[in-house]
């Protein structure tokens, strides 16, 4: 099978000895929409530079519909870029800066039109297409930047935290039309970005990176759901995280020995018993209890056995929304929101005793290292 993109072993020394991307392995798939996911010098950029050909290739292959572009400049490679800052030329129209691209391929005049013409209506840009690109909302620059990435139709789109420059309301529609036209257009995308909304609202599949290496490959409901590195489960979501030690299986469930008891969940990579391990427990995944004497092992027969002692530190009600402090017996502060139907003022007064508890299938087992 032929792929839009693969990348085997792909690694970026910079002149000082200072790794950027380390062993970037990765095959997509045409009209895939692929997420760069990762804090601020993780090497996500660095990636995306490389697949444009801004960046050179330090090792391993980087290859397009089958071929290999290593030593491929720019020009030449099938791919667009999209940058956070847009690069448009404000001397120019709305029309020219879209056709740009079609002129430094000397495209006949009559055929370049045509194409200006067709992306200008499919991005609902006709009304401003003789305009000054600087004169113009941060949304429209936004449209005017696909356009100029489209109308040359490349195999694969590179998109730079394109949406970084736009306040948060007009960041939501233009995720929502990026992802339609997307669908309507085939076209593979491949996007950087730090926000975790935009890459698990966005994407097909995200790649998740730290200290240039790959932690995690995975659609946006495994990722979120099914962490496979502590960086992940840390950086990914809202996630409460117990460490221990792997005691065996029960109920086809993985039990590991904490401090706070024996928890379990559902194991996710190659961890053997005895091993250190942590169950990774997403924030909505969690049910509060009150608690007493009598009704606590009702409660732990009804989670599997998962349950935590804790105390209420705060109990807030903002809008239709719950927020709920606890203290757990480790020292640590845990914060949960809820609708008020689910935990109801007063439902959970300051200083009272509660049970957290949650579902095994619900919560992740991962190797500690």
């Amino acid at each position: 099978m032929i792929y839009d993109l693969e990348l085997f072993k792909i690694g970026k020394v910079y002149d000082n000895g200072t790794p950027a991307v380390i062993d970037f392995n990765l095959t997509v798939e045409k009209g895939e929409f692929i997420a760069f996911l990762g804090p601020s010098g993780c090497g996500k950029t660095t990636t995306l530079r490389m697949i444009a050909g801004f960046e050179s290739i330090t090792s391993g292959n980087l290859m397009i519909k089958g071929e290999r572009m290593n030593d491929i400049g720019p020009a030449r490679r099938p791919t667009s870029m999209i940058f956070q800052n847009y690069a448009l030329f404000p001397h120019m129209s709305v029309r020219d800066n879209i056709g740009y691209g079609l002129d430094v391929k000397n495209m006949p005049k009559a055929e370049r039109n045509a194409k200006v013409d067709r992306i200008l209506d499919k991005l609902g840009l006709e009304d401003v297409a003789d305009k000054k690109s600087d004169k113009l909302s941060g949304g429209q620059r936004q449209r005017i930047a696909l356009a100029r990435g489209l109308v040359v139709e490349p195999d694969i789109l590179l998109l730079d935290e394109p949406l970084g420059a736009l306040d948060a309301n007009l960041r939501k529609a233009i995720q929502s039309e990026l992802k339609i036209l997307q669908r309507e257009l085939g076209v593979t995308f491949v996007f950087v970005t730090h926000a975790q909304s935009e890459a698990l609202a966005l994407s097909d599949r995200i790649v998740v990176m730290s200290n240039g290496r790959i932690e995690q490959i995975s659609a946006p409901h495994e990722l979120y759901t099914r962490p496979k590195t502590p960086f992940v489960a840390q950086f990914i979501g809202s996630n409460t995280i117990f460490k221990g030690a792997v005691k065996g299986h029960e109920n086809g469930h993985l039990v590991v020995d904490t401090p706070l008891g024996l928890l379990s969940g559902d194991v996710n990579g190659d961890v053997a018993n005895g091993a250190d391990a942590s169950v990774v427990i997403p924030a909505e995944a969690i049910e509060l209890h009150a608690l007493n004497e009598a009704n606590r092992d009702m409660i732990a027969a009804t989670a599997g056995g998962n349950i935590i002692d804790a105390t209420v530190s705060r109990f807030q009600v903002v809008g239709h929304v719950a927020q709920v402090e606890v203290d757990l017996p480790d020292g640590r502060t845990l914060s949960l929101e809820a609708h008020t139907d689910k935990y109801s003022p007063g439902s959970f007064p300051v200083a009272a005793p509660i049970a957290l508890t949650w579902k095994p299938e619900a919560a992740t087992v991962i190797p500690a290292h």
